[in-house]
């Protein structure tokens, strides 16, 4: 890791950027795979399954067969740990859920919000050497929460053409019922074109390489909603003095260990600490099966030490991080004063990892800067909101006469016609 010592203001803006990793083909490779897709449907998954994953599969849904051939085939405490890590999503999402919010704004107009779920959801998940099963969670619990008329799942199969029997249970114990063997850019494309056996959705969620992300970010340009922009996935942790330099290191490894481009930062107040979580670091690696994809991320990451909790925290706020681990004696007091983060947490016993599967809020979040606008998946991601109103004689007589000077004001001559035949039935 980099070590910067209380580097000052004017060069935050360099050091909150992000590494760039996309090819230069990247944007022309994924238009093809859409393309494909958009035109030839089920052949051209069958094609691309091949190329890209080396498999040739017969039937890109999953049969019911194959999900309990998994499902009894896993080692029943990981299903109790996943049954946990279920009932915290769901007990977290589900007090998200919003009264209709009724109001008289003046006697006779009465207005209202509502919440109504979106129809048909796709859900992406990656597979390969971390199958993120609990993604499935993440995402599938609060959109059935939400009502969900139709929710798909897509992610890549094995070289066996099988799918991670963990995945599969996830899936079915948070009501999904059609699932795909396809992967990649390609996986976005069936789910946003729709192919003869995967149906098209309203809204795609769900985290993946740059291609998927590309992919992601080209199909909204055609007006298929997604979750939000994404990048690589990130850790940023404050620590003080009394911070144990064990835990500070594994919790950089462990956003480390997710790819090579991961953003790992730390932000010591005191100097001293920095040396003493290298070599902690340096340690724990030699126990990381993982340990080259962590040892690249590290390149690209940094510790800095800040002299001052508020300059900590500006530094923080400009960077905003997807996770923010606040390791300090007054870990509360400091995160009152965080404005841009996807997700906090506070403490010495408050991992990223606890977050990521089983604390109940959702892992599902902004990077790359985003958190300085966009929130983290909820249960309102899985749903849009419609607002109502309803005039009585009484609210048209009151409100009519200014809406009328208004639409005169900007020569909208149709909308004042609207109001004034009303207005005259009144009188």
């Amino acid at each position: 890791m980099k070590v910067l010592n209380n580097p000052p203001s004017s060069l935050w803006s360099e050091l909150v950027k992000r590494p760039q990793l996309e090819l230069e083909f990247l944007e022309s490779s994924v238009r093809n795979t859409l393309t494909r897709v958009k035109l030839s449907g089920d052949r051209a998954l069958h094609e691309l399954t091949l190329q890209f994953d080396g498999v040739s599969i017969e039937n890109i849904s999953v049969s019911q067969k194959e999900i309990e051939d998994a499902i009894s085939s896993l080692d029943n405490s990981l299903k109790k740990a996943i049954y946990i890590a279920a009932e915290n999503i769901r007990a977290f999402h589900s007090k998200q859920k919003r009264e209709v919010l009724t109001v008289e704004t003046m006697p006779g107009v009465t207005c209202w919000r509502k919440s109504v779920p979106i129809q048909k959801i796709g859900i992406y998940i990656p597979g390969g050497t971390a199958p993120l099963f609990s993604t499935v969670l993440m995402l599938a619990i609060p959109a059935s929460l939400a009502g969900c008329d139709e929710i798909i799942l897509c992610t890549p199969p094995n070289k066996d053409g099988s799918i991670n029997p963990a995945i599969l249970f996830a899936a079915s114990i948070s009501g999904i019922k059609k699932i795909f063997k396809v992967g990649g850019s390609q996986a976005i494309a069936a789910m946003a074109y729709g192919t003869q056996t995967i149906p098209p959705v309203y809204k795609i969620f769900g985290p993946g390489n740059q291609f998927v992300t590309k992919a992601k970010q080209m199909i909204s340009q055609e007006g298929i909603a997604i979750d939000m922009p994404a990048g690589p996935s990130e850790v940023m942790v404050i620590a003080d003095e009394t911070a144990d330099s064990s835990f500070i290191a594994a919790d950089l490894l462990s956003q480390a260990e997710h790819g090579t481009d991961s953003q790992v930062v730390l932000l010591s107040l005191s100097e001293s600490k920095i040396a003493e979580v290298q070599k902690e670091m340096k340690d724990q690696l030699q126990t990381l099966p993982r340990k080259e994809i962590a040892e690249k991320a590290l390149l690209n990451s940094l510790s800095i030490y800040f002299p001052s909790k508020e300059t900590a925290l500006e530094f923080t706020n400009a960077y905003a991080p997807e996770h923010l681990i606040i390791n300090t004696q007054d870990c509360d007091i400091l995160s009152e004063k965080v404005l841009n983060a996807g997700s906090v947490f506070l403490g010495a016993y408050s991992p990223e990892a606890i977050g990521d599967y089983a604390s109940g809020t959702n892992h599902t979040l902004p990077t790359n800067g985003f958190a300085k606008a966009y929130s983290g998946v909820s249960l309102e991601s899985f749903s849009k909101m419609i607002t109502y109103q309803k005039l009585t004689r009484e609210g048209m007589s009151l409100l009519g006469p200014s809406v009328e000077l208004m639409a005169e004001a900007e020569q909208l001559i149709g909308h004042k016609q609207a109001v004034s035949v009303r207005l005259k039935k009144i009188k």
